[in-house]
């Protein structure tokens, strides 16, 4: 674990990430979305990442309590429902939050990624849509991906493509929400699925099966080495809890197409 954590922290500091105040000072304020830069989130998350080696289904307890306090630490936004709220914008992206993470976009690896996008593209040009009705419990992951949580994927994805067709789309999930992905894929006809402009999945259990009647050239699946989720596993380790040291590289794939 400690090797781990020296291994990741000179990994962020080649990046050139600075780090917050001590996380005494972290705990008594209230930070607002954007005073929480990726760096500050890293470093939140560091310092705080629980000692978690155990099946998914013995550590979902401490997973939870850790997610609700990163979340009060950074203040990061863990719902989005913005499709067909607004105009149509340039970007449109639809997230599927992990295994026992809050809202509707979670809180480990959502919030990283949009403010990615945010800083590349600008908010005024992006509409995130987290996936609703999706319960994102230990027997949804254990069952391939929770049923009704992949249908909602699927027409929130269809739905974006009868409002807003020129929207660039990016249909993307974290863990679990890989599965989403794969699953809501499957179940699109077959030029909404074409259409799609990006997919990026991170610590993704379906790593090794291509996304259905989307170009592997669209396709972005991230995976840290001992993450035993990538491989289909059931253990929670440490390497399925940073994948936000891979936001800004994610981003910058979804604007390179």
């Amino acid at each position: 674990m400690l090797f781990f954590r020296w291994t990741l922290l000179l990994t962020l500091s080649g990046l050139a990430l600075a780090y917050p105040a001590p996380a005494e000072d972290l705990s008594k304020r209230a930070p607002s979305k954007r005073e929480t830069p990726l760096n500050a989130f890293l470093s939140t998350l560091l310092e705080y990442l629980p000692p978690i080696n155990g099946a998914i289904d013995t550590v979902v307890g401490v997973l939870t309590d850790f997610e609700t306090l990163l979340g009060d630490l950074t203040g990061d936004q863990e719902t989005y429902n913005q499709l067909g709220v607004g105009p149509c914008t340039e970007y449109t992206l639809i997230f599927a939050r992990g295994t026992s993470e809050p809202g509707n976009v979670g809180i480990l690896v959502g919030p990283p990624f949009i403010d990615a996008l945010q800083d590349l593209v600008g908010s005024s040009a992006l509409t995130v849509q987290g996936v609703n009705n999706y319960a994102a419990s230990v027997d949804g992951y254990l069952a391939g991906g929770d049923p009704e949580g992949s249908s909602e994927m699927a027409k929130q994805i269809e739905q974006a493509y009868a409002l807003c067709p020129n929207t660039k789309l990016v249909a993307s999930g974290y863990s679990q929400g890989g599965q989403l992905v794969h699953n809501a894929a499957e179940l699109l006809p077959q030029n909404v699925a074409e259409w799609i402009s990006s997919v990026v999945i991170f610590g993704d259990p379906d790593s090794s099966s291509p996304v259905a009647n989307v170009p592997a050239s669209k396709v972005d699946i991230i995976c840290h080495a001992g993450d035993n989720i990538c491989v289909n596993g059931v253990l929670i380790l440490p390497a399925h809890l940073t994948y936000a040291v891979n936001a800004a590289a994610a981003a910058q794939f979804v604007v390179s197409h």
